[in-house]
């Protein structure tokens, strides 16, 4: 599979023919298919799944679709024409309708089953079933996976219809919260966070649903109306959409011994997922239990960079369950996702979230769904009992890795990234405690404060450009100011001399600010900003997602004046509170 794929340059791929000659459905041709399901995909209805690793299915195209948008960068990755975006096959194809792609592509997707578990508890109560056999892909279908330049990406359709894991919903996904994830995954690539990715965007013209969603300046929590919103489908790119989740399901059914072939098909998923995403750092040619062991080790590698990298931006994903947790170590669901605006170490978009999901509890999260992948896997060790310690000191290692990866990520982001002698790293571990309890009594922007820290200021006046309306807290100002200001001389002392303890490595104030601009974004993707965009595409104008889209594919670059008066600004004050954009409760 991916460790065997070919290496040659691709030419441009200008129509769906030239694509469908990159077509190599490895998932399908090398995983067992749900004996229960009907060949041509016509398996719309919710059912239980018992074994097999996916379930063919065809999806229901949307009525009279119409180009909304494509990811231009990412299309040039692929070697694709922007022009193949708006060709009617390839609309065709990526709004539904794959009864008519050319050979050898094949005129069936796939959905896949996964078990949920959430802050490292098991569930079925999701299930329509109480079994666990009819929770997975409710209405994302993968319909291709090629090979390009030798690397391997799988297309899904988000919004694609009914699947037998639908449990009982329509499919669909709207164009609101399509706009969303299409620009947040184009964004969160441009930051340097592992992401699927956005390929293409199709609104029906058509066919709309109801979603339950917020009246105009609602503060309810809960969404207080049902809209009628058009119906769209968005394509999402990765190497494989394998997650925890999905292990789990198999490790569940081995545990349970629930049939003949259930440690088979454990064993399958999991080297199968190795192919696709680590074959890099897995020899092909290792036993299973030595595979299984360096597997652990990189994911673990992957999800804590991975979350020390969304902290590093200010990302809250929202619903870090294991079924959203990609096992690729990449960020994978952007339902109730957000990027903060005021810091708050507890912010968290999603009102059904809770502490367990909020921002700086993250890396705990991430623990949790790593503690349930090692569950998935030990039953491949059961009879290698020589692996199983050292197994065990992977999965506890967790939480050194995690820290040392958030101390990593705090050093870049202050511009400390030589610190290399004991008392360097223990000012800046007092540095860190100071500026998180400033930045709580002070309310401060995240992204602005970071990227005005960026310049090194001579005083504390730019930062103030972060600083929010403080008269709901009892702090003096002045005592405030002069804090802030003995916080700033301190940080400036340990630029200088951590950079002076290493004179090979001595830095210049040009330097280091450069390196920070770097790492702290200028430009975030925040919600006040998507909410017009798509308001505006369900009337037809697609101006402002454009422009969004522009903005946030550079959101480390010095933009023009008008760019960074419309987007580098605090959160209005009118703002706050209010449902759709400061909380959400859902994202369909």
């Amino acid at each position: 599979m991916t460790n065997r794929l070919p290496q040659k340059t691709t030419s441009t791929i200008s129509t769906l023919d030239d694509l469908a000659k990159l077509a190599n459905y490895s998932l399908m041709d090398t995983l067992n298919c749900d004996p229960d399901a009907t060949e041509n995909g016509a398996d719309h209805a919710s059912r239980q799944v018992y074994t097999g690793h996916y379930v063919p299915v065809n999806p229901t195209p949307i009525k009279d679709p119409e180009y909304v948008a494509h990811s231009k960068n990412f299309f040039s990755e692929l070697s694709f024409a922007d022009s193949m975006a708006e060709s009617s096959d390839f609309v065709r194809m990526f709004s539904g309708d794959i009864s008519q792609v050319p050979e050898p592509m094949r005129k069936v997707g796939w959905a896949s089953g996964y078990a949920l578990s959430i802050y490292g508890t098991e569930y079925i109560q999701q299930c329509p079933f109480q079994t666990g056999n009819g929770y997975g892909d409710g209405r994302a279908i993968s319909v291709l996976e090629v090979v390009i330049n030798g690397r391997r990406w799988e297309m899904q359709l988000k919004g694609g219809g009914r699947t037998p894991y639908c449990r009982g919903a329509d499919g669909r996904a709207v164009l609101r919260s399509s706009v969303r994830e299409f620009l947040a995954q184009d964004h969160m690539h441009a930051l340097g966070v592992p992401t699927s990715r956005s390929l293409s965007l199709y609104v029906s013209k058509m066919e709309k649903v109801k979603r339950p969603w917020y009246s105009e300046g609602s503060r309810s929590e809960n969404p207080d109306m049902l809209i009628s919103e058009a119906v769209a489908i968005s394509t999402r790119v990765a190497p494989s959409f394998i997650r925890v989740g999905q292990l789990e399901l198999f490790a569940r059914r081995t545990r349970k011994n629930e049939h003949p072939k259930a440690m088979e098909e454990l064993e399958k998923i999991v080297l199968h997922l190795i192919d696709r995403e680590y074959a890099d750092v897995v020899d092909r040619q290792l036993s299973t239990p030595e595979k299984v062991m360096l597997l652990a080790r990189e994911f673990r590698s992957r999800l804590t960079s991975l979350v020390a990298n969304w902290i590093r931006v200010g990302f809250c994903q929202g619903n870090f369950n294991s079924d959203n947790c990609a096992a690729g170590g990449f960020t994978l669901d952007y339902g109730p996702f957000g990027f903060c605006d005021v810091f708050k170490s507890d912010y968290q978009p999603w009102t059904g979230g809770g502490h367990h999901f909020s921002l700086m509890n993250q890396p705990n999260a991430a623990q949790r769904n790593f503690d349930m992948f090692c569950s998935a896997l030990r039953p491949l060790l059961a009879s290698h009992q020589g692996y199983l310690l050292e197994f065990d000191e992977i999965q506890s290692g967790f939480s050194k890795v995690m820290h040392m990866q958030m101390k990593k990520m705090w050093a870049a982001k202050l511009g400390l990234s030589s610190l290399n002698t004991a008392s360097h790293k223990a000012l800046c571990n007092v540095l860190l405690s100071e500026l998180e309890t400033l930045m709580k009594q002070m309310p401060v922007d995240y992204t602005i404060f970071f990227r005005e820290l960026s310049s090194i200021p001579g005083d504390i006046g730019p930062l103030k450009k972060s600083f929010y309306n403080n008269s709901a807290h009892d702090a003096d100002p002045k005592e405030m100011d002069k804090r802030w200001a003995e916080w700033l001389a301190k940080w400036k002392t340990l630029l200088i001399s951590s950079s002076d303890a290493n004179a090979t490595s001595s830095r210049s104030n040009e330097e280091i600010s450069r390196q920070m601009k770097l790492v702290n974004p200028k430009y975030i993707l925040r919600e006040w900003f998507v909410m017009p965009a798509y308001q505006q595409a369900a009337a037809g104008n697609y101006s402002l997602l454009r422009e969004l889209q522009g903005v946030m594919s550079q959101p480390y670059a010095e933009q023009s004046k008008e760019m960074e008066d419309k987007y580098y600004k605090l959160k209005p004050p009118e703002f706050f509170a209010v449902g759709g954009l400061s909380h959400l409760s859902c994202s369909s």
